[in-house]
């Protein structure tokens, strides 16, 4: 008599037998869904989960879009372009080189200046000279030169005499008119080391440029050597008067090389206009029938 543990287990295996040769590859319709359906679970458990912000960054750090070749649709809105900056605001990196040689040209002018200024003190290296200096300083100040004309052309009783000092005082009055505005257009203060103690001065004379008494030293000495019949030594002494008193404007500190260099430079051409208006009683009778009147 066989025990019931036996049929038991005789019962499932039997029962395992059937059922896993009805899931056998011998039956097509079962087998190939089964087949497709693990093998789409194996590839989706397989394939990653992609974040679609970390996609959108991987694609801004190509090098195709670095260069811009390929934007992004879904980038953000497109930046503006940068202003460009004011005229005024933008660095000068490539200065001309007019700017150049004019900052150097200055830069030698005050290095000089301040060189020359050995009288612009008494406790300067040649300060024991400054009293000689500030008289030849008054030999070229404009109203003791006015002064002297007027004299002279009052005393005179000679109509050449007349006409070589009208146009005398034409000149000075000229000088004393340009010299005057060109100094209040461009400002240019005097030396830093200069003592304002000169001999009389007017408002404009603040300024440094041109040298007044420059341009009177010019423009008198060559006034003289041309209407005045003077022997070899006296013409040579006005020249050397005309240099001096230039020169002493520096080492006084009054002046800037350049302002006594334009200044000689201005009182040359300054004769030069009053030589072509020359005063004669040809062409101004007026001036004189008045001045004999007096």
């Amino acid at each position: 008599m066989p025990s019931p543990r036996r049929s038991v287990e005789g019962r499932s295996l039997g029962a395992s037998a059937s059922s896993s040769s009805s899931s056998s590859p011998s039956s097509p319709a079962h087998g190939g869904a089964g087949g497709r359906f693990e093998f789409q679970s194996l590839l989706s458990s397989r394939a990653p989960v992609v974040d679609p912000t970390c996609a959108r960054l991987r694609a801004s750090e190509s090098p195709v879009h670095r260069r811009g070749s390929f934007p992004l649709a879904a980038a953000g809105p497109s930046q503006a372009p940068p202003t460009s900056l004011p005229e005024e605001d933008r660095m000068d990196l490539n200065p001309s080189f007019l700017g150049i040689a004019l900052r150097s040209l200055l830069a030698i002018d005050l290095w000089l200046s301040k060189k020359l200024g050995v009288c612009a003190g008494e406790s300067s290296s040649w300060g024991s000279v400054r009293p000689l200096m500030k008289l030849l300083e008054i030999s070229g100040h404009g109203i003791p030169w006015l002064l002297g004309t007027f004299y002279c052309l009052s005393r005179s009783d000679s109509w050449a005499g007349r006409e070589v000092l009208m146009n005398l005082l034409f000149a000075l009055l000229l000088d004393l008119l340009l010299v005057a505005l060109i100094k209040g257009l461009v400002r240019r203060r005097r030396p830093a080391h200069n003592q304002m103690d000169m001999f009389v001065t007017l408002s404009v004379d603040k300024y440094s440029f041109p040298s007044g008494h420059a341009t009177r030293a010019a423009l008198v000495s060559r006034f003289i050597l041309n209407h005045l019949v003077l022997a070899i030594p006296l013409r040579v002494l006005v020249v050397l008067w005309a240099f001096v008193l230039g020169l002493s404007r520096v080492m006084l500190g009054r002046h800037n090389v350049t302002d006594v260099a334009f200044g000689f430079f201005l009182g040359y051409m300054q004769y030069s206009i009053v030589d072509y208006c020359w005063l004669s009683p040809h062409n101004a009778p007026i001036l004189f029938v008045l001045w004999n009147q007096q």
